[in-house]
């Protein structure tokens, strides 16, 4: 691939509420699915739970600094949803990401976005 890396975006609909509140299972999944996909985790995931102003049951929030760049979780329990975004300045299993994700939150659709990043950026 040709540029600076590819970013993974998933947006998961009628997923599993249970996992979508619980802050453990979000924390496992951004410790594990880089060393499937080939990337290398950096720093320790960073979750949280947020109750917004329009929600009746609070989302997790959830981040992990990868050597590549990060990885990103925000679950909306009220409406069955998760963004997630995967970005890496190197080529990595972007597929296989994506089947495990939809897999983990026993999600019932998906929209898939890969954006082919910094196609002008000249790596050394």
């Amino acid at each position: 691939m040709k540029g600076f890396g590819p970013h993974l975006t998933l947006d998961l609909k009628g997923c599993n509420v249970k996992k979508l509140v619980d802050e453990e299972f979000v924390k496992k999944l951004l410790e594990e699915l880089p060393a499937h996909i080939g990337l290398k985790t950096i720093s320790e995931p960073k979750v949280m739970t947020y109750l917004d102003k329009f929600a009746s049951t609070p989302g997790v929030t959830g981040f992990i600094v990868l050597a590549e760049s990060h990885f990103s979780i925000h679950t909306f329990p009220d409406s069955k949803y998760v963004f997630v975004d995967v970005f890496s300045c190197r080529e990595y299993g972007y597929q296989e990401a994506r089947d495990i994700i939809i897999k983990a939150f026993e999600a019932e659709s998906y929209d898939e976005n890969v954006i082919k990043r910094g196609l002008d950026f000249q790596k050394k």
